[in-house]
C-alpha cells in the first residue's frame, strides 16, 4: 500500500521559513519522481516544485522560484519543501505526491497523493 505522509506545518510569521517534509512507503522511491502542490482556500490546486527520480533535476513554479527549495533523500524515502521567505499568499494546504519519474507540473500526472499539511503565514 502507497503511502504519502506529510509533516511541518503549521503557522508562521511573514518572512520567515519552514521546512515540510513527505515521508513515503512505496517499493523503490527512487522510481518515482516526486512533486509538491498546494491549495489555497477557495482556489484550485496548483504546482509548487518537483524533482526527479535522482533529485538531480529540480523545477518550481514561478511564484516560489528563488525562495522554496525540493529536496530528497532517497535513503530515507523522504521529500522536503524548504520555505523561505514566506509571505502571506504563501498561505495552503501543501500536498506532496508522486508519480513515475514523468517531469510535469500538471496534477493529473501524479498518480499518489498524501494528505497534506496546512501553512498559514501571518503578517
Amino acid at each position: 500500500q502507497v503511502q504519502l505522509v506529510e509533516s511541518g506545518g503549521g503557522l508562521v510569521q511573514a518572512g520567515n521559513s519552514l521546512r515540510l517534509s513527505c515521508t513515503v512507503s512505496i517499493y523503490r522511491f527512487n522510481a518515482y519522481g516526486m512533486g509538491w502542490f498546494r491549495q489555497a482556500a477557495g482556489k484550485e490546486r496548483e504546482f509548487v516544485a518537483g524533482i526527479s527520480r535522482s533529485g538531480g533535476d529540480t523545477y518550481y513554479a514561478d511564484s516560489v522560484k528563488g525562495r522554496f527549495t525540493i529536496s530528497r533523500d532517497n535513503n530515507k524515502n523522504t521529500v522536503y519543501l524548504q520555505m523561505n521567505s514566506l509571505k502571506l499568499e504563501d498561505t495552503a494546504v501543501y500536498y506532496c505526491a508522486a508519480n513515475n519519474g514523468v517531469k510535469s507540473s500538471l496534477a493529473r500526472h501524479y498518480n499518489y497523493w498524501g494528505q497534506g499539511t496546512r501553512v498559514t503565514v501571518s503578517s
